[in-house]
Formats: C-alpha cells, structure tokens, sequence
C-alpha cells in the first residue's frame, strides 16, 4: 500500500498503538537551548551544523503559520519532504501517526509537547501523519523548515476528527 491510497475508512478501522514519548521510528525530538543573560536570551532554532544528526535534514523551504488556541490543525501526512519544526510562540501538543506498512512501528501513536517553556525542534520524516493542538492563547507560532518546497500533491489530508480525537489535551479529571 502507498500512502496515497490510504482513505479516511481506512484510518477508520485501525487499531492505532497509543504510547507516551517520541518512540515511532524516524521521529526526532531535539531539545534547544535557550542561551539568557541581563540583556534577553537567544535560543538556536535550526543549523546546518546539526544536518545529519538523528534525521535532521537540510531545509529548503522556511515558513511560519499561527494557530489560533484550542484550534486543532491536522491530520496531514508527506511522501517525500520531511517537515522540522519549531514553536517560538507558545505552547502545542503535537499528534503523530506511523501510516508506513513496512515501519516497524505501525499504527503507533504519539504525542509531544513543545513551546516557549520547552524549545525543541521536532523532526517528522515521510509516512508520519502529524497535526496539533494550539495550547495557549492568543494563538501559537510554529516555524517549519521544510527539506523540499511546498508541493500539494506531496501531501494528503483528513480533517481533524476522522480518527484519533481522544488523544487531544488538556483532559481534565
């Protein structure tokens, strides 16, 4: 199966691996450092420096997007470009799906979480499908650094509540 033959009924009908932690195969969860002193702080978003280290790959596509608070924004998965991103204004729960049959980790689900309080740089490669949750008002910032230009047909997507809408936070209880 390619992924672009996969369909909402067939999310439907898995039996998605729910687990804590960054653990599907390929995904890289790098946590930044904030440099402070009297006068701010600077904290490094992206280098090319870090290109080969646990996946992260050469970016050829920057951008920027908000989402509003409690907006989710997803399900969407690549075949070819391997999205990078950060959040520099903040906070969101990321949701990620392993969609790829040959993958040793299957239909496994994850979720991190990452913003201002905890900068990281999350490294999604193909066959990953991913979204987020906004976490914090007014809205969010994430920055991508994109490893092809945009291309739409790379690209396939399913809208929010088709499959997984439990895995979403906060839960209160």
């Amino acid at each position: 199966m390619q992924l672009k033959d996969i369909t909402a009924d067939w999310l439907k009908n898995q039996k998605f691996k729910i687990e804590k932690g960054a653990t599907i195969k390929g995904v890289t969860v790098k946590d930044l450092t904030v440099n402070l002193d009297g006068r701010g702080e600077v904290t490094e978003l992206w280098s090319s420096s870090w290109v080969g280290e646990n996946g992260i790959a050469m970016a050829k596509h920057v951008y920027q997007s908000s989402t509003d608070f409690n907006v989710i924004k997803c399900w969407h998965a690549h075949q070819i470009h391997t999205d990078q991103f950060v959040v520099t204004r903040g906070k969101i729960q990321v949701g990620l799906v392993d969609i790829r049959p040959d993958s040793p980790t299957f239909l496994q689900v994850n979720s991190v979480f990452m913003g201002e309080l905890r900068p990281r740089l999350v490294v999604i490669p193909p066959g990953i499908m991913h979204g987020w949750k906004s976490l914090s008002k007014p809205e969010v910032r994430v920055t991508n650094f994109q490893t092809e230009v945009f291309d739409p047909k790379d690209e396939i997507r399913f809208d929010w509540d088709t499959v997984l809408t439990e895995i979403w936070e906060p839960r209160n209880g």
